[in-house]
């Protein structure tokens, strides 16, 4: 049965209720409250059994039929609701707005949240070391405007794009956006990128915000980036529902503060995730987060993957982590405090949104508790942060909030002793009467004489007085009892001055769970004005937290201080790849990078497995460190401020799109000679591999020399075409060097030793003879090696890589023919012989 199909005015008036409140919202899966549950009817109901195997019922609600429903309760209800999101499905939860015991007939309800994949603000369903960005996009033509926020931490940033959608969809991965909403669905190959290829949340949206945050839509004077904010804000604000009062300014993103990199550069790198597995584990960012809050971890990351370029913040990170190393033991009393800070940034949010709990107040109040020392040890260090400590806060909660509270905030028990006189004065009524029963059970036992008589408590009944059905004739009429339950072995009454008493208490009790919900709202309210002051203590704490995780890898990693110069140089000694060193069972070998002023281009020749990739993936995970201000892991380093970093490294069809691996070799290629500056890095492993071996040879001839001619920064190209090593001595800013290797009979031992000079020689077979080939076929490839060495028209690569053409003499060729006509026996050839010699005969004569 689908809602369209229904007759409304023949439904209940609870059901008409649920009818007009779904029209507001057909797009969501509405979450009905009802009593204790949320319940779903009609599609939604069936989509919901459907994606959360929960058993489909059904309700009457005055139709012949009964309409199809399921439901989940009240205080369980978060897991069901991330499971849907994270399925693409957005929530509208519906809630009762009156209290059901002050409201005659039907109670109020109403939408009060919607909750999508982007607006998520519940601590347990988000990922604490990344934002959970949702972004508006807006295409003005010449260029796009991204604005974008997570509504969990209070972030808000705006960013321009040019104008091309691989630059567009580069900003939108590397920013990890769960959820964008775009104006129109008039781009349809946009739609499909975002939706199909990448699996992002996609909202339509041609609304903008015309009333409230001015204050913030105001701080930038841009109308671009005010337009952007307008559109976002009322999808957030209006169209779900969210206050967003803890975000207090808007971040212009400038991407030449960064180092510029691709999706594509962070993957090859696996800066954040490994690229066979696409985990955390054994990434860079695996081994740097050493950090002791999600605050400090989410910055960390943030860090590495938009490294600077200013000089000046990166050589003050550089000098806070050598005085956190030199102060180690300041720096580990900091470590001990921090483990103590919860995530004040996401409680911010919850404090702001209304999802806090008596618990949320607890983790603040221990966070909060451990500034006054924090703010010391800074002083100590001589850092100059301004901490607020937060001591009125800290003393409220302290003074307010018991220890163990429950996760309900309308259950009672969240208040302390002391804290207000009305709540103690209830509070005494109901210990005084727990006092009163025991009294009135010794009162009534001598009066009465019924010595097995008790006085207890139900739900259902109240207080009652219970006598057994042996002693029921002792309870006479001048008692003045009335019967309130008979049960099969007892009888229970109620007297009028139990009954006096029952009323008193059962009404504290009342008013003690209606006072403590409200002077948690007061003190709930009382945060939400120091919302912002807590958030900069937050950001304070992040940082500190990520700089003492780079200290710490410095020690624990053994790294070093780099130099930063403005000479183009790069001067790398015993340079390591820490990751793998870290997690490998061998002995690292650590290698040189050696490019003065002179040397643009390193030309890397070597056999497989023999460390080329390693080595040059380590060299920009060293610049990467540096410019993110860390330490890094090397002897030595003298380093250039990198503004871009290009890789190409791998082999990586592109499935989704259907390009092959040298189609994306030359696109990945053709960014970084279009993009790449006098300061770039650019990393090509084996470019030109994925066609005929000429054609590679040729493209990556061609783009050594234009990179050598037309870019001139500093780029690591690895190949196995020796051909190329050549250009060393048309081009003086190409140096060769190469992977040693030791040859032992049929056996090979890779050095991982980076030497210079190109190599001798390729070693292809000793690999395959690694990978334990069958021995037959290693003989037989030998052979034929050997027949293509020994060959004497076998090509070879001039100073122009002139492929192998016949460049004989016509009397040449003439000689060849009479030869050829000496040799034919025509009495002794079949027909298709006599064809077969004619055609070779007028081969030779064109030649």
């Amino acid at each position: 049965m689908k809602l369209e199909e229904v007759n409304i005015n023949e439904l209940s008036p609870m059901m008409q209720q649920y009818v007009e409140i779904k029209k507001s919202h057909p797009d969501e899966l509405l979450f009905f409250r009802l009593g204790d549950f949320y319940e779903l009817f009609f599609e939604d109901g069936l989509t919901a059994s459907r994606e959360l195997e929960l058993t489909l019922t059904g309700k009457n609600a005055g139709l012949k039929e009964r309409i199809p429903m399921c439901g989940v309760p009240f205080h369980s209800v978060t897991p069901y609701i991330e499971k849907l999101v994270e399925r693409g499905y957005k929530i509208a939860i519906c809630e009762q707005l009156e209290d059901p015991k002050n409201t005659k007939g039907m109670v109020k309800r109403g939408v009060v949240e919607v909750i999508s994949k982007g607006s998520i603000v519940n601590l347990e369903s988000l990922n604490e070391h990344d934002n959970n960005y949702i972004a508006s996009l807006l295409d003005l033509d010449y260029l796009y405007l991204l604005t974008f926020a997570d509504i969990s931490t209070g972030e808000l940033k705006s960013l321009n794009i040019p104008h091309t959608k691989e630059k567009l969809i580069n900003e939108i991965l590397h920013l990890n956006i769960k959820e964008i909403i775009l104006e129109n669905n008039n781009d349809a190959e946009l739609l499909n990128l975002l939706k199909n290829t990448y699996n992002i949340e996609v909202s339509i949206s041609n609304n903008y915000l015309t009333e409230g945050y001015e204050t913030l839509i105001n701080s930038v004077p841009d109308i671009r980036v005010k337009q952007g904010l307008r559109h976002l804000l009322y999808y957030l604000v209006v169209k779900e529902l969210k206050d967003l009062s803890h975000i207090s300014t808007v971040s212009i993103v400038n991407k030449n503060d960064y180092l510029e990199m691709n999706i594509h550069t962070i993957r090859n790198l696996e800066l954040v995730e490994t690229l066979r597995l696409k985990e955390r584990t054994y990434s860079l960012l695996w081994l740097l987060d050493k950090t002791k809050t999600a605050m400090g971890s989410r910055k960390l990351k943030s860090w590495l993957l938009n490294p600077l370029r200013d000089k000046a913040t990166i050589m003050d990170r550089y000098h806070k982590i050598e005085v956190l190393n030199t102060e180690f033991i300041l720096k580990d009393e900091l470590r001990n405090l921090l483990y103590e800070v919860y995530d004040l940034e996401r409680l911010c949010a919850k404090v702001i949104t209304g999802n806090l709990n008596a618990r949320d107040l607890l983790q603040i109040k221990n966070s909060l508790s451990v500034l006054p020392r924090l703010k010391d040890i800074l002083s100590d260090l001589k850092f100059p942060y301004e901490l607020n400590t937060h001591e009125d806060l800290y003393s409220l909660l302290e003074k307010s909030i018991y220890e163990n509270p429950p996760l309900s905030i309308k259950e009672g028990y969240l208040i302390k002793d002391g804290y207000n006189k009305e709540l103690d004065e209830l509070k005494s009524i109901r210990s005084g009467g727990k006092e009163f029963i025991a009294e009135f059970e010794s009162k009534l036992k001598e009066q009465t004489g019924i010595k097995n008589l008790k006085v207890g408590f139900n739900r259902v009944f109240g207080y009652y007085i219970e006598v057994s059905k042996g002693q029921t004739q002792l309870v006479t009429e001048n008692l003045g009892w009335e019967r309130r339950q008979t049960l099969t072995s007892a009888e229970r009454f109620i007297s009028p001055e139990l009954k006096e008493k029952e009323n008193l208490i059962l009404n504290a009790e009342e008013k003690i769970f209606e006072l403590e919900y409200n002077l948690f709202c007061e003190i709930r309210d009382i945060f939400k004005k120091e919302v912002l002051k807590i958030k900069e203590t937050a950001n304070i704490i992040s940082e500190i937290d990520a700089l003492i995780s780079l200290a710490v890898c410095a020690d624990e990693y053994n790294l070093v201080k780099p130099t930063l110069n403005e000479e183009g140089l790069l001067e790398i000694i015993d340079g390591r790849h820490p990751v793998i060193e870290t997690v490998s069972k061998d002995i690292y070998v650590p290698n040189d990078v050696i490019m003065d002023k002179t040397t643009d281009i390193l030309l890397i020749t070597g056999p497989n497995m023999s460390g080329k990739s390693t080595f040059m993936r380590e060299t920009a995970i060293i610049i990467i460190m540096a410019q993110m201000g860390s330490f890094v892991p090397a002897k030595s380093a003298n380093l250039p401020i990198i503004d871009k970093i290009f890789t190409r490294i791998g082999a990586s069809d592109d499935l989704v799109s259907g390009e092959s691996t040298f189609m994306v070799e030359m696109k990945e290629a053709q960014n970084a000679l279009v993009n790449a500056t006098p300061k770039s890095l650019i990393l090509f492993d084996e470019l030109g591999r994925g066609t005929a071996t000429y054609d590679g040879m040729s493209i990556a001839e061609a783009i050594l020399e234009y990179v050598a001619q037309n870019i001139k920064c500093k780029t690591l190209f690895s190949t196995h075409y020796h051909e190329l090593t050549s250009l060393d001595k048309e081009f003086l800013n190409i140096k060769n060097v190469h992977v040693a290797a030791k040859e032992e009979g049929n056996m090979i031992t890779f050095l991982h030793k980076v030497k210079n000079g190109p190599a001798d020689k390729s070693y292809g077979i000793h690999v395959a003879r690694l990978a334990n080939m069958p021995e037959s076929l290693l003989s037989r490839a030998e052979e034929i090696l050997n027949s293509y060495e020994n060959n004497p028209i076998k090509n070879k690569a001039l100073d122009n890589i002139q492929l192998a053409m016949n460049f004989e003499t016509p009397e040449e060729n003439h000689d060849k023919l009479r030869a050829k006509l000496k040799e034919l026996e025509p009495l002794h050839m079949t027909p298709m012989e006599a064809i077969n010699a004619l055609f070779e005969l007028k081969e030779l004569e064109n030649k």
